[in-house]
C-alpha cells in the first residue's frame, strides 16, 4: 500500500474509505515519471475491482434470481460513462445468452419507453445515484411493471431507494489524478457486469455449442464452424525432428516450414515434445550458442494438443487462453497427425475485423 493521504487533495466527498483509510488512493503524484503514474492507475484499479468482494451480498444472488426467472429481456441505463459501460454490458450479455437491451433515459422519456414490457427488467447504472435523467426513468419503468436493479457506489442515493434489489459498486476514489474522471467507478462497473454475465452463464447452463449460435456470421464464424481436421497441415508439410536431433536440426526445420515452431516425435511417431521460436530465443539468452544442445534439451514437454475431429472455436480458445500461435494435433494414443497455425484459422489475411 502507498502512504496514507488523498489523491491529489481531492476531498473526503470522492472517496468512501474516509481519512484513516490505507489504500493505492493514496501518494499520488510521490512517485515521478509516466510510467510509475500509470503503474498506480492500475494499482488504484485493481483494489477497486478486488474490493467489490467484500461488497457481495445476498442482493447478487437475489439480482440473478429475478433475471432467471425473467420471461422478458433486462433493459441495461445509464447516462454518460455509466451507459458506455452499459452498452458493453448488453453486448456481453446478448453473446452468451441473455436477452437484452440499452435504453438511454432522455429517449426513454420521449417515446422509446414503448419498447418496455412487463416481464422486463431494468438495470439502471449510477454511481452516484443522483442522476436526474436516469431517476426521472424509473418510477416509469416501474409503472408498466418491472423490477429494477442498481449498480451505484452510493447505497442510501435516491437511486438505491427507488431499486428493488441494489448492487453496490462503489470506490474509495477514482484514479483520475483530480479525483472527477469516472475511472476506477466505471472500471468496478464493468466488472461487476462480466460477473453477471459469467454467473448467468453457468445458472443457465449455457455451452460452449450455444455461444457458437449467437456468433454464427463473417467468415471467422463460418470458420469456426468446422473442425481441425478442415484447417491442419498434414503429412510431408508438418515441421518435424527426431527427439534424437540436435537444435541446428530444429531450427533447420523451423525456417524450413515457416510456422515458427517443429515437433518433436520419438520413432514412432508420438509426439514427445516441441520446439517454438520462443524456445529458441530462451535458450539462447541462456546457453548463448545452442548449436550443440540436445533437442529434448529445449522443447516443451507436454505440449498442448488437439484433436483432428476437435471444434475450430475450442483450438481457437485454447490458443488465445495460452497465448500460443501453433497447436499439434495428436489422435487419442498421442501420435502426431498434424499441426495448426492460427494464422490458418484465421485465413491468413482473408479475414477483415473491420466489417468490409
Amino acid at each position: 500500500m502507498i502512504a496514507e493521504s488523498t489523491i491529489n487533495g481531492v476531498g473526503p466527498e470522492s472517496t468512501r474509505a474516509g481519512p484513516d483509510s490505507k489504500s493505492v488512493c493514496a501518494g499520488a503524484g510521490h512517485r515521478p515519471g509516466i510510467t510509475a503514474k500509470a503503474i498506480e492507475v492500475l494499482k488504484i484499479e485493481a483494489e477497486a475491482v478486488l474490493k467489490l468482494i467484500d461488497r457481495l451480498d445476498d442482493n447478487f444472488t437475489t439480482m440473478i434470481d429475478l433475471i432467471c426467472r425473467s420471461n422478458g429481456r433486462l433493459i441495461v441505463s445509464g447516462i454518460g460513462k455509466s451507459g458506455l459501460i452499459g452498452k458493453k454490458i448488453v453486448a456481453t450479455l446478448n453473446s452468451t445468452g441473455t436477452r437484452s437491451f440499452f435504453l438511454h433515459p432522455v429517449e426513454a422519456m420521449h417515446g422509446d419507453l414503448g419498447q418496455v414490457s412487463p416481464d422486463d427488467l431494468l438495470l439502471a447504472m449510477s454511481n452516484s445515484g443522483e442522476t436526474d435523467e436516469l431517476n426521472m426513468l424509473v418510477p416509469s419503468i416501474r409503472s408498466i411493471g418491472c423490477k429494477v436493479i442498481a449498480f451505484t457506489g452510493k447505497m442510501n442515493s435516491t437511486l438505491a431507494r427507488l431499486s428493488d434489489v441494489v448492487i453496490d459498486t462503489g470506490v474509495d476514489c477514482e484514479a483520475c489524478p483530480l479525483g472527477l474522471a469516472p475511472t476506477a467507478s466505471t472500471t468496478a462497473q464493468l466488472a461487476m457486469g462480466d460477473a453477471l454475465a459469467a454467473v448467468l452463464v453457468e445458472r443457465k447452463a449455457i455451452n460452449a455449442d450455444d455461444f457458437k449460435k449467437y456468433h454464427p456470421g463473417g467468415a471467422l464464424g463460418q470458420r469456426l464452424n468446422t473442425n481441425v481436421s478442415d484447417f491442419m497441415i498434414s503429412g510431408e508439410p508438418v515441421p518435424t525432428v527426431r527427439d534424437s536431433a540436435d537444435m541446428v536440426a530444429a531450427v533447420t526445420e523451423i525456417n524450413r516450414r515457416g510456422l515458427g515452431a517443429t515437433l518433436v516425435v520419438d520413432d514412432y511417431d508420438r509426439l514427445i515434445g516441441i520446439v517454438t521460436d520462443g524456445d529458441v530465443r530462451r535458450a539462447i539468452s541462456k546457453h548463448y550458442s545452442i548449436r550443440d544442445l540436445p533437442v529434448t534439451e529445449v522443447m516443451t514437454q507436454k505440449p498442448r494438443t488437439v484433436r483432428t475431429d476437435s471444434p475450430t472455436y475450442d483450438a481457437l480458445n485454447t490458443m488465445e487462453e495460452f497465448q500460443i500461435t501453433v497447436l499439434p494435433v495428436t489422435d487419442a494414443d498421442g501420435n502426431t497427425q498434424g499441426i495448426l497455425h492460427l494464422h490458418d484459422i484465421l485465413g491468413k489475411g482473408q479475414l477483415k475485423f473491420n466489417g468490409k
